[in-house]
């Protein structure tokens, strides 16, 4: 049984008392509030996780060169664990460079062939120039073979939670086993920025010189104020997008795929990020500690147990909102003795109308003992009644 407290948040807090609802809570649409030309959008404030534009976000698709972002994860993964280090060599095989390098015609950091290129090189190859050779190079290096390789970025996508994603191999050349969504794309950002910020620096290095050929940086945002990530094109899916950006404090990322030129992905990710950042503000909702609600507790000390978040309750919404923002506290009803003190027991669920913005956990402030045989009895009495209504 779930519970729903809706709460009024821009009031006094108000939680409503009334009966357990037995159901499921109902899907809710997402109202979008700009129109776009991309097929698929998924764009996101990084603090609060707010979503500001959804737009089959999971939707599976092609996602071609931005498959590079898990190769580079574990690569970045193997760097921090000190696995390889930065001088770690590696051999460029054949394979490696016809499959990936100048004899390829895709995008490459033009690795001779029987040369050794460092792992700090290659990485720098990759994420400025989405190097399909440096990818090929490091993967058989890594592992001994991209296959090998293959298994440990699926292995290590299943432990990142990226639930829809699968890859059929290092470069996100075509193969039908390279499937990905916005959703986890974008999730897999947030986790190379949060966990990795010195590697991450790499995707913003304006361009990378390798066996004397300079190339730019491929991401065409960069000149726009992006840091990061990567782009892709495949036949099925068009071009497509992954970016991160930020600006006063506060980053945004964007996934899009589905336009059908190059310019059109460039001017459609600035549209939408310049909306992102012109268009909304942060509002503090609650205060870290402070208590939000409560929630019902059966055969207690006592009958509720007030509830509070360990992070202020923050939300990235449009200046000019016309929606009520509202929130609704869900937990299982009832709650059951003890109850330990900071103990997670809910989740606060937000919205500006209809729109979810953002979910969190809320712990109990404070611990609820068993209660007495006469309060057991009473709340045995309550929950009874609640059953049959």
């Amino acid at each position: 049984m779930r519970r729903f407290f809706p709460v009024l948040l821009l009031a006094p807090i108000l939680t409503l008392a009334g009966l357990p609802s037995f159901a499921q809570a109902p899907a809710v649409e997402i109202r979008q509030v700009i129109e776009t030309k991309a097929a698929q959008v998924y764009l996101i404030e990084a603090s609060t996780g707010t979503v500001l534009l959804s737009k089959n976000e999971r939707q599976s698709f092609a996602p071609a060169s931005l498959a590079k972002l898990m190769t580079l994860e574990v690569v970045f993964d193997a760097l921090k664990k000190g696995e390889i280090r930065p001088d770690t060599i590696y051999p460029v095989s054949e394979y490696a460079w016809r499959t990936g390098g100048a004899p390829s015609r895709t995008s490459t950091m033009f690795a001779a062939v029987k040369s050794q290129v460092p792992v700090g090189d290659l990485v720098r190859g990759i994420a400025v120039q989405t190097a399909n050779d440096g990818c090929l190079i490091i993967a058989e290096g890594m592992e001994g073979s991209e296959a090998k390789f293959v298994e440990r970025m699926n292995a290590r996508a299943a432990e990142l939670g990226l639930t829809d994603s699968r890859f059929g191999n290092a470069t996100g050349l075509p193969n039908p086993d390279n499937r990905s969504t916005l959703y986890d794309l974008v999730k897999l950002s947030r986790h190379l920025v949060d966990t990795y910020p010195d590697l991450y620096r790499t995707f913003s290095l304006p361009e990378f010189e390798w066996n004397k050929i300079f190339q730019r940086n491929r991401n065409p945002l960069l000149s726009y104020g992006a840091d990061g990530l990567g782009t892709g094109f495949s036949e099925g899916s068009g071009f497509a997008i992954v970016a991160s950006m930020e600006r006063d404090g506060r980053r945004l990322f964007l996934g899009m795929s589905g336009v059908a030129t190059d310019k059109e992905r460039t001017e459609e990710a600035t549209r939408l990020l310049t909306w992102g950042f012109d268009g909304f503000e942060m509002r503090t909702l609650f205060k870290a500690g402070e208590v939000i609600g409560e929630a019902s507790v059966y055969g207690g000390a006592q009958s509720k147990v007030p509830l509070v978040a360990a992070e202020p309750v923050e939300v990235y919404v449009p200046v000019n909102n016309p929606d009520r923002l509202q929130a609704r506290i869900v937990y299982r009803w009832p709650l059951q003795p003890p109850v330990a003190a900071d103990r997670e027991v809910a989740t606060l669920n937000v919205f500006s109308g209809e729109r979810p913005l953002r979910s969190l956990p809320l712990k109990s402030a404070e611990t609820v003992e068993v209660g007495t045989l006469r309060q057991r009895a009473w709340d045995a009495v309550i929950e009874l009644l609640f059953f049959w209504i």
